[in-house]
């Protein structure tokens, strides 16, 4: 607990001070308690601790702990160790092999800092040695202290917890880390409550296709640590080390089919006919849509469960929408407004082009029959509809996180019906660039590190990364791909951004559509002196002139109120209106970021941009393409990419008399 408060009082006093400069970072020795001892002194000079630091030995990494780092290490007690032992069917420590010795040495230790004050629910913000996630959560102990419970069953020990060495942390557990090394298919085939939903995934071949877990042709060796300038901030960025993939899956307990007189495998089928031959008309009569042809990727069943599984991991359920980021004063510096707008986040899925939309319920008025604070898959509850969606909720009576998955259990049908694409879908779309790419969600790159702590080489508060051509797949890269992580005072949705820089050539695939219909696609952006001017191409064809990064609202021409909280509903509209004309929009006034040490709605900024990049017909059975090119003649070509539009008619194109669209 002492350490705890030291720590928040260091939080609370650099924050002061760093919020006059972008690029100031602390030095360490500010941020822990410096006592003269490693690690591995730590380990091998405490007698609770034995086994572990036997299995560590045995695993050739006390050598790694002796040296200068910052680790966190979640230290099994011998307690912890001896009952590990005796559930696996060993007598000792000497019949676990060497392998095993690595695989449990390095389950426990995380290359980076982490107090408790730290870990909010979800998973920690860094792999483990083993590249798996440890899922976070809080509950009492034994004797009432509140402390933070590792992967479910473990948990930090309250009296030992934040013990500082020179090249890290030390937190102490009660048992034994473990991560499922299984496939998600294999780990979904140990609960028989999931049955139906598993027979059918077998009976349309999905199953197959989940069981990939990296792209093995990725190499990472050729890129060496990139050194750039974005606005005034000198930083580095490297290439990720290793390319994981993984799925997320939304699965129907028994339960909830047998309530819907749903037994059988054929059941299941009838109900799929009935939600997708009315989106797929001509499918029926052809010889796929059979019940003896479910393996083809037409077939109505097979569309149902494709449209189960989103083809990225995301790891936990906090993260299936965007969150708030805390400051140690209990501040959001970084997250959405909550009470007036639902965080959400949108995912393509298995099923050819289309998206399944994730909410988490904050908005009191439209609870309706929700569950506040509740996840749900493609739930509509506002002013014009009232879907409730279906509720997530995690997988407690079995492991849920594999090797290259996560699923959750839903507590109503999923699927891409008639009343999701024409209803639920029809609004707004707007993603985060880091949703875009399933890369950046599976391999834990999106939203990483603490964004109230600025740039360092040794890469203790997140790391920054660069894409090369055949990093992302779909994803055409001449030039520098940059994702720059989290900051609590950057002017971006989610306080992440994309940069385009060098005499870039990008290409990438827009997010499909619900149907067919002319949308408007808007970039989100951050103005700024130093940036540069490119053009946009929708499948190739250019859009409009070049996009001119250095201007913002102000340079538009037209009146900018600076009181834009002071406006009347009238006044709001008209600005709106003119903005609009000129192609442009403020920023969502439904996101925060930090100014001054108080929050600040993006929108209020003039250097906070929605740009209008073109009017176009979609078809949702075809895809289509965004490309950004470098035009820029005045020395810098950064273009940044920070959130996306797509915007049907019938939101845009809502005339005086209608209900116009908000300013979230």
């Amino acid at each position: 607990m002492n350490m705890k408060k030291y720590l928040y009082g260091i939080f609370a006093l650099l924050g002061v001070a760093w919020l006059g400069s972008c690029s100031d970072e602390p030095d360490a020795e500010n941020f822990y308690t410096f006592k003269g001892e490693m690690m591995s002194e730590y380990l091998t000079s405490r007698p609770q601790f034995s086994h572990y630091a036997q299995i560590v030995e045995r695993a050739g990494l006390m050598k790694l702990l002796s040296a200068y780092g910052t680790y966190t290490c979640f230290a099994p007690t011998n307690e912890a160790v001896e009952t590990y032992l005796s559930e696996k069917g060993f007598a000792s420590l000497d019949d676990l092999t060497n392998e095993d010795c690595d695989t449990i040495a390095r389950t426990h230790l995380v290359n980076n800092v982490f107090s408790t004050a730290n870990m909010g629910d979800g998973v920690l913000a860094d792999a483990n040695m083993n590249r798996r996630y440890i899922e976070i959560s809080h509950g009492l102990d034994a004797d009432s202290n509140m402390v933070v419970y590792l992967n479910e069953d473990s948990h930090i020990l309250f009296e030992w917890q934040d013990d500082s060495v020179d090249n890290g942390i030390v937190q102490p557990v009660n048992r034994v880390l473990e991560s499922s090394n299984r496939m998600i298919v294999d780990l979904m085939k140990l609960n028989p409550g999931i049955s139906l939903f598993m027979e059918a995934l077998k009976a349309t071949g999905v199953d197959d296709s989940l069981y990939v877990y990296r792209n093995e042709e990725w190499d990472p060796t050729p890129y060496p640590r990139w050194n750039y300038t974005s606005d005034i901030n000198t930083e580095s960025a490297t290439v990720p080390e290793v390319m994981l993939q993984g799925f997320t899956l939304f699965v129907e307990p028994d339960e909830v089919y047998h309530q819907k007189g749903i037994t059988t495998l054929e059941d299941l089928y009838d109900k799929a006919c009935e939600l997708y031959d009315p989106v797929y008309p001509d499918d029926m009569g052809q010889p796929w849509h059979d019940f003896d042809q479910l393996t083809d990727r037409r077939n109505p069943l097979n569309r149902y469960i494709s449209y189960h599984i989103l083809g990225c991991n995301v790891l936990s359920k906090e993260k299936l929408t965007p969150y708030n980021v805390l400051n140690s004063n209990g501040l959001v510096d970084i997250g959405i407004e909550t009470t007036v707008n639902n965080p959400e986040d949108w995912y393509e899925t298995l099923l050819s082009h289309t998206m399944i939309n994730v909410q988490k319920q904050t908005v009191g008025k439209y609870q309706g029959a929700g569950v506040k604070n509740g996840h749900y898959v493609n739930r509509r509850y506002d002013s014009q509809f009232r879907h409730e969606g279906a509720l997530v909720t995690k997988v407690t009576d079995y492991k849920s996180s594999a090797l290259n998955g996560i699923y959750f259990y839903v507590n109503d049908i999923v699927a891409f019906d008639q009343k999701t694409q024409q209803e639920v879908q029809n609004k707004r779309i707007r993603m985060d660039f880091a949703t875009l790419f399933p890369e950046f969600i599976t391999n834990g790159i999106r939203l990483n590190g603490d964004p109230t702590r600025g740039h360092d080489e040794a890469e203790r508060y997140g790391k920054n990364y660069y894409f090369p051509e055949g990093s992302l797949k779909g994803v055409k890269v001449n030039g520098y791909l940059l994702y720059r992580r989290p900051h609590n005072h950057y002017r971006c949705f989610q306080g992440d951004e994309l940069n385009l820089q060098g005499d870039y050539d990008v290409t990438f695939k827009l997010p499909p559509v619900p149907s067919e219909g002319d949308y408007q696609i808007r970039l989100g952006y951050a103005p700024s002196d130093t940036r540069g001017i490119g053009q946009v191409y929708f499948d190739n064809k250019p859009q409009g002139i070049p996009i001119d990064m250095t201007e913002g609202l102000t340079d538009l021409g037209v009146p900018i109120a600076d009181n834009y909280n002071m406006m009347s509903k009238d006044e709001k509209a008209a600005e709106r209106k003119t903005l609009k004309n000129l192609g442009y929009y403020r920023g969502p006034m439904g996101a925060y970021m930090l100014q001054s040490g108080a929050h600040s709605y993006l929108g209020l900024h003039p250097q906070s941009v929605r740009r209008i990049v073109c009017t176009v017909h979609i078809k949702p059975d075809e895809d289509h393409y965004l490309r950004f090119r470098n035009v820029s003649d005045n020395g810098s070509s950064e273009l940044m990419l920070d959130f996306l539009e797509i915007v049907p008619r019938s939101v845009y194109g809502v005339t005086d008399e209608g209900e116009p669209e908000d300013d979230l």
